[in-house]
């Protein structure tokens, strides 16, 4: 079922093994029994002050590639930033590290406020 959020559009998923999914796909997939790791690779200031998705987990794109070790390989991760450019790099990242199931939130938090979603 996870797999039917992916966006099998995008040229990018082509030339890489990152998949994507938008805010409206995200929140969806909050919904359901999926289960997953939500990363958010922006600075802690960001993810504190500007608030951050339910149940996200705090590893900034900076210190990522130190701390891969404290994500599990066997679960989806989804990372997500700004605006899906830090986390499309953090994907890049985490599929150079082995992770073979890393999905890119394209619009970024960007998204999740101009759609209305909730922020902690």
């Amino acid at each position: 079922m996870f797999k039917s959020f992916f966006n099998r559009d995008n040229q990018t998923q082509i030339q890489s093994k990152v998949k994507h999914i938008n805010a409206a796909q995200l929140n969806a997939l909050l919904d359901t029994d999926e289960e997953f790791v939500l990363v958010d690779v922006r600075s802690p200031m960001e993810y504190q002050y500007e608030g951050h998705v339910r149940g996200a987990r705090l590893l900034p794109l900076q210190a990522l590639s130190g701390r891969t070790d404290e994500l599990p390989k066997n679960k989806t991760i989804v990372c997500i930033c700004r605006s899906g450019n830090r986390s499309y790099f953090a994907c890049e990242q985490l599929t150079s590290a082995g992770f073979e199931d890393v999905v890119n939130v394209s619009d970024g938090m960007i998204g999740w406020k101009m759609a209305g979603y909730p922020v902690q």
